[in-house]
């Protein structure tokens, strides 16, 4: 994974509820910001880039997630005290998803999905329990004509107790009835077949320690960045192992559009 340094604050997109904002950043790119800071924490940054690097393994469209170095001094040329604030409680290493200009959101009446591309996504957030892909709030966004999968800090909502991360494994996705693309995912089965060996032992590991040790703090769970981060590890793979569960609910979920 690439990392990257903040430049020049462009602007922010206070539709999100942690104030991301679009930043020019030493590549001579642009990223959507994720901020360590803001009042989600670090979590919802650990979630983004743990599905954002499994989407992409499993050949998800989704813009380059990368690692962003943030300096305190950023918030000087900044006139809002609020994003002042933000920038400072952020300094170091934050998240940022490249940045697709003109992108519009996606309309499931203008735009039907392919159904081994519907069933793919389907699979992938019942996996890691997505709740943000639902008809009022798709995060899907189509830029020269392509689907994009953004917006993942709220998937994975088992690391926000992990006295019952255990339990919750083991359980069927059951909010994936509200799924955006659901009616279009008849192949649920088939990508099962095809998409969970894209996802090994060695994979899991790879991607989880792509998480820097600054975000694996202040989580009384566990006494160290290496015990917190073993713990994504064992869940995400004993997820996979018990992937029937949830392949299956959402499999009848499906069938209630028949």
């Amino acid at each position: 994974m690439r990392t990257v340094h903040a430049l020049r604050y462009i602007t922010p997109l206070r539709e999100g509820g942690s104030l991301p904002a679009v930043v020019e950043t030493d590549d001579d790119g642009m990223v959507v910001l994720k901020f360590r800071g803001a009042g989600q924490g670090p979590k919802a940054l650990i979630a983004e880039l743990i599905a954002g690097e499994m989407a992409r393994s499993i050949g998800l469209p989704i813009p380059e997630v990368v690692l962003v170095e943030l300096d305190r001094e950023f918030a000087r040329t900044e006139p809002d005290p609020e994003i002042q604030d933000l920038i400072r409680a952020s300094e170091g290493l934050n998240l940022g998803s490249d940045y697709l200009p003109g992108a519009i959101n996606y309309d499931p009446a203008a735009m039907p999905v392919d159904a081994g591309l519907a069933s793919r996504i389907v699979w992938f957030d019942a996996l890691i329990s997505n709740v943000d892909r639902t008809a009022r709030n798709p995060n899907l966004m189509v830029w020269h004509r392509q689907l994009y999968l953004i917006d993942h800090g709220a998937a994975m909502y088992f690391h926000h107790d992990w006295a019952s991360a255990g339990d919750a494994c083991e359980k069927p996705f059951v909010l994936i009835r509200d799924h955006v693309l659901l009616p279009f995912a008849s192949r649920i089965a088939e990508a099962d077949a095809e998409l969970a060996g894209l996802l090994p032992d060695a994979e899991i590991e790879r991607i989880v320690a792509l998480v820097p040790d600054s975000w694996l703090v202040n989580e009384p769970a566990f006494d160290s960045p290496a015990a917190y981060r073993q713990a994504y590890v064992d869940y995400l793979k004993r997820r996979l192992q018990v992937r029937a569960v949830f392949v299956q609910e959402a499999v009848r979920a499906h069938a209630a559009y028949l």
